[in-house]
């Protein structure tokens, strides 16, 4: 594997991809046929590590044709559903197949907007034109603060930290959130558990296969996959997930107890927006991730929670782009299957700025504009 390190004095890359997820990958990829000298960065000790530690039962709620990255399909039967293992086996072999440059235990600790961009990783500095942040839409696990005012006899963990019914003690069990993550863990721990389920906001739920086919070819056929952020469908889209499988209404069906949010906690017990409370042995904070972009130390192409402003992934910094966001286009961006189109749309970009001769930048708005909705 190479080094992350590349001298003071040495050229600087053509451009260094931040992640060695699916959108990092398939940017390597789209990189590799322009012929720029590239680099992929990951903090992890693998490829595909990030899918490895989700519990043991998840599977893609994207079928397996969907599945695939550019120039190589998922390898499973059409109308199966890939688990977290084989997705990560699948980024392995696909970074083996096309010998991506990636380099591992590389954790980014400081972006620098410089000329070029200076990168620091746990391997040592790098220099780069231009810089690809690839490292998705779940990063720094949220847990809200009241999580604090319970007692030390309450087994706590966020949804990452989830494996199976197993390790959870046997009592009654709190699930927060009830979005996608939220609900398939509530619905496989009431087959051993007691188990009621904290909601927010009631969200929309989608059978996995209406009339018998996969919703994913009901949205692509529909056109849904190709809604922009910026339309205003998109815009009032984006502002609200859809779970798909079983919603609220099936946990109810299978007796688990559905709760309004919560409001306060103390001790053992937990008390929720319309009054009532409970004591519960287990919590399984389902409350999602929040970005953190504090590394990147360039405060002008962030907003006033610090996330990277953009538009379809280029940022105000001339060569800083981002990768692989939740609705970054539409609402496919950050899905294994359709990756691939922002990252085109960005390769093209970068591949104009590093060889800006006379009509290069027309040439590649113009594939990007044939291939890209």
């Amino acid at each position: 594997m190479d080094s992350a390190t590349t001298r003071s004095g040495s050229e600087p890359l053509d451009v260094l991809v931040i992640g060695a997820g699916q959108a990092g990958l398939a940017m390597g990829w789209h990189l590799a046929r322009r012929g720029l000298r590239f680099r992929i960065v990951d903090a992890g000790s693998e490829v595909g590590q990030t899918w490895r530690r989700r519990w043991d039962s998840l599977k893609l709620f994207t079928a397996a044709q969907y599945d695939g990255l550019p120039g190589m399909d998922f390898p499973a039967p059409r109308d199966t559903y890939p688990g977290k293992d084989d997705v990560a086996d699948f980024l392995q072999r696909y970074a083996a197949k096309f010998e991506l440059p990636v380099v591992l235990n590389a954790r980014v600790t400081r972006l620098q907007r410089k000329t070029p961009y200076e990168i620091d990783t746990e391997q040592g500095p790098i220099r780069a034109h231009n810089v690809v942040v690839a490292t998705g839409p779940f990063q720094t696990p949220f847990v809200p603060p009241m999580a604090g005012d319970l007692d030390a006899s309450v087994v706590q963990l966020h949804g990452i930290e989830y494996r199976r019914p197993g390790c959870i003690p046997q009592g009654r069990v709190l699930v927060v959130g009830a979005a996608n993550t939220g609900c398939q863990i509530a619905i496989e721990l009431s087959a051993t558990h007691e188990v009621e389920i904290s909601v927010g906001q009631h969200l929309p739920a989608i059978p996995q296969r209406p009339l018998g086919r996969d919703v994913w070819w009901w949205m692509t056929r529909l056109g849904f996959t190709r809604i922009t952020r910026d339309s205003w469908l998109g815009r009032r889209l984006s502002k609200r997930d859809v779970i798909i499988g079983g919603g609220v209404r099936e946990m109810r069906r299978i007796g688990v107890v559905v709760r309004p949010r919560l409001s306060a906690a103390k001790g053992r017990s937990v008390v929720f927006v319309d009054g009532t409370s409970s004591e519960y042995g287990t919590i399984v904070w389902a409350t999602g991730f929040r970005t953190d972009h504090s590394w990147i130390q360039i405060s002008d192409v962030k907003d006033a929670e610090g996330r990277i402003q953009h538009r379809r992934g280029a940022t105000s910094a001339p060569g800083l782009y981002v990768l692989g966001l939740t609705w970054q286009h539409t609402r496919t961006s950050a899905l294994l299957g359709w990756v691939t189109r922002d990252a085109e749309f960005l390769a093209d970009r970068i591949s104009a700025r590093c060889n800006p001769e006379p009509g290069a930048a027309w040439r590649s708005a113009a594939r990007t504009a044939q291939a890209v909705p």
